[in-house]
């Protein structure tokens, strides 16, 4: 399975539609592109294996593996980028601002039903983040 993020790079955040298919799941917020650096730039474009995840904070979400220069870069909720991210991606039910959303938790739903039953069966899931 492959997933598409398309991008929009703005100086203060970066907006994505998130696509599986050609069909629209939601979109996203990220940090704006600091060339990479750690805590305050969401991550290069480039394709990326997914795996489920559970934390205390965020309870089921989506770990990106092997993201160059970056570790534990996840898609979890949350709706305002520069407070709530620090280089991971955050799924809204639509854009309200530059790197700001609204129902996080509801688009997270939305991807993780779709991905995890896949990723129950060991079926490689893939996430290709581009610019639109």
């Amino acid at each position: 399975m492959l997933l598409v993020l398309h991008r929009i790079y703005f100086p203060e955040g970066t907006h994505g539609l998130l696509q599986y298919d050609g069909k629209t799941i939601c979109y996203t917020i990220e940090l704006p592109w600091l060339n990479n650096r750690r805590m305050v730039s969401c991550i290069p474009e480039g394709k990326y294996i997914l795996k489920k995840r559970f934390s205390k904070k965020f309870g089921w979400h989506i770990h990106l593996i092997d993201v160059p220069g970056r570790q534990f870069i996840l898609i979890h909720p949350a709706n305002d980028a520069k407070k709530e991210l620090l280089g991971c991606i955050a799924p809204v039910s639509n854009c309200t601002g530059i790197g700001k959303g609204n129902y996080s938790r509801k688009a997270l739903k939305k991807l993780t039903d779709l991905v995890f039953p896949l990723l129950d069966k060991n079926t490689e899931v893939e996430l290709l983040i581009t610019s639109a």
